[in-house]
């Protein structure tokens, strides 16, 4: 039986009777893309999983036919000249939703299904314990797509997982990468019949439904704690950098780009 702690809004929180939390990015007419209110309903989402005693798992998945797409690019391309304000405050709470998501003292498990993009979808799987995927699944940083800097820990925590020259060409060259490539690479931890996501994330997530919480919590801060303090510092780089380019032309045809489904002519300014 599950309790249901916030059952209103872009992100979803329940509570099960066995320990296990189940956060759920509810945008799905835009794919789960983050804007400014998306992005403080997961930070609080995240906050009352940390506050709730009886969680010894948390779950993160996403409604409708995409795990996350990113950021909300129709809501970025709106803002015109505001927009380096508005990612300014967008990747402030990216910032502390994703340190808030490392530093929580459960396990998380991504769910992941159609796209996980841009530095809300990839870097949240990035920052995430352990990553269950469907066959169809598929993986982008997509930040040079669009004239940007991916964000959400990604350029710290991807490279902690593939390597530096891989992150690299991941990173620079935006290559859309299906479920067996991301496997292979190590950014995820199994693959799965999409028949099954739901089933076998459960299966996953009830392993430490019977293990030590307190051993969990702290084998989980030893290992996050070797590139813990590298996250927090990159994190705010990354914000001041995604806002600084935000205000180039290339940056606003690349949004362009993207919403009119056509390739970018970027100039370099």
């Amino acid at each position: 039986m599950a309790e249901h702690l916030i059952s209103d809004g872009p992100v979803l929180l329940d509570l099960e009777s066995n320990g296990i939390a189940r956060i759920r990015l509810n945008r799905p007419d835009a794919s789960n893309g983050m804007d400014v209110p998306f992005l403080q309903a997961l930070h609080a989402a995240i906050l009352r999983v940390h506050s709730e005693p009886a969680a010894r798992v948390a779950i993160l998945s996403g409604e409708g036919r995409h795990f996350c797409a990113g950021g909300d690019v129709k809501t970025f391309a709106s803002k015109g000249e505001a927009l380096p304000d508005y990612l300014r405050e967008a990747t402030a709470w990216l910032q502390i939703a994703t340190s808030a998501l490392i530093q929580l003292k459960v396990p998380v498990i991504a769910s992941v299904h159609g796209f996980a993009a841009g530095g809300g979808g990839f870097g949240l799987v990035c920052a995430s314990d352990f990553v269950i995927a469907t066959e169809d699944a598929k993986f982008m940083s997509g930040a040079v797509r669009v004239g940007m800097a991916p964000d959400g820990g990604a350029s710290v925590t991807l490279t902690q997982l593939v390597g530096l020259r891989k992150a690299a060409e991941i990173l620079l060259t935006n290559p859309v990468l299906d479920a067996k490539e991301a496997l292979d690479l190590g950014i995820l931890t199994k693959v799965v019949p999409a028949g099954d996501l739901v089933a076998e994330t459960e299966a996953y997530a009830r392993k430490f439904t019977e293990t030590a919480p307190l051993a969990v919590a702290a084998i989980k801060r030893l290992l996050w704690g070797g590139v813990g303090a590298t996250v927090s510092d990159r994190l705010n780089e990354e914000a001041r950098t995604v806002s600084e380019l935000s205000g180039t032309a290339d940056s606003l045809e690349g949004l362009a780009a993207v919403i009119e489904k056509r390739s970018p002519r970027f100039e370099g300014r």
